[in-house]
């Protein structure tokens, strides 16, 4: 298994950005349920500079390092991206998970949802960090992890949702990149579209195809935007009797065979994205 590090956080670092956010996306091929995205942010002065700098280093200043088990999260067990994901969250200076509902995916398509997604979750980072144009803010304290916030979007099965904590006191700088995982940039495209939330200051992306094997900013967003959907979908599948037939429990809506049975056999819920060939 690979183990991600932290090399392209540094260099981002290097060339002066002072907030360096992971992305990675969840649920873009199932049938039910929202699509999620992760962001996992942190403060680049916390990193080891790259070899070469001119940095001074304070004594006794410890570095921050990967996080003890972070992986892909694909190559992780269920258990075992429960077991770090407490972990992960406290690694991070701030994260959220943005989501967009399944009518949202069947009326804009996935490529915009995941956008929209996206930047309702750097959103809420940086307003929990106390980010805005023009720097110079010192960052709330927020005491523990903030309670779910309902942000733009609107509902279906699910709505669009960030769900995110920041801890300790930090002076705010205006300079975000972001490290999306993939080949395509679809935040950038979202940006300042009609549905888009207002994002205090856009990130710079980077894409990094396989990003969440190499990057642990990225790796970090997965197993957080995984363990938070795989989480919603448990939940949804006890929230009525009629949904359990669809085995979201297990299939976390994916297009199991089992599941597609019970669509051609009861029919799609208000869960389901209507658009996509369900059968």
């Amino acid at each position: 298994m690979i183990t991600p590090t932290l090399d392209l956080e540094r260099i981002l670092a290097a060339q002066g950005y002072d907030l360096i956010a992971g992305f990675d996306e969840v649920g873009r091929g199932a049938l039910a349920g929202p699509v999620m995205v992760g962001c996992a942010a942190i403060w680049a002065r916390d990193l080891e500079p790259l070899d070469g700098d001119d940095a001074v280093e304070l004594s006794g200043r410890t570095y921050l390092g990967v996080p003890d088990g972070v992986a892909d999260s694909k190559m992780l067990t269920e258990h075992r991206r429960e077991a770090i994901f407490d972990e992960l969250r406290d690694w991070c200076a701030a994260y959220a998970v943005g989501q967009a509902s399944n009518t949202e995916i069947d009326e804009w398509g996935i490529t915009y949802a995941l956008g929209v997604a996206a930047l309702r979750a750097l959103s809420q980072v940086e307003r929990e960090l106390g980010l805005r144009l023009g720097g110079g803010l010192t960052a709330k304290k927020a005491a523990g992890e903030s309670a779910g916030k309902i942000v733009e979007g609107r509902p279906g099965g699910s709505v669009g949702e960030s769900i995110g904590n920041c801890e300790g006191s930090v002076r705010a700088l205006p300079k975000v990149a972001g490290i999306l995982d993939g080949p395509s940039d679809y935040i950038t495209k979202a940006l300042n579209t009609f549905d888009a939330p207002d994002v205090p200051i856009p990130a710079d992306i980077t894409t990094k195809v396989k990003g969440d094997q190499h990057c642990a900013t990225v790796a970090t967003a997965a197993v957080i935007a995984k363990v938070t959907r795989d989480r919603l979908m448990v939940d949804l599948a006890q929230s009525n009797p009629r949904y359990a037939a669809y085995e979201w429990a297990h299939n976390k809506g994916y297009g199991s065979a089992a599941h597609r049975a019970a669509i051609a056999e009861h029919g799609p819920t208000p869960l389901h994205r209507v658009s996509w060939h369900l059968t």
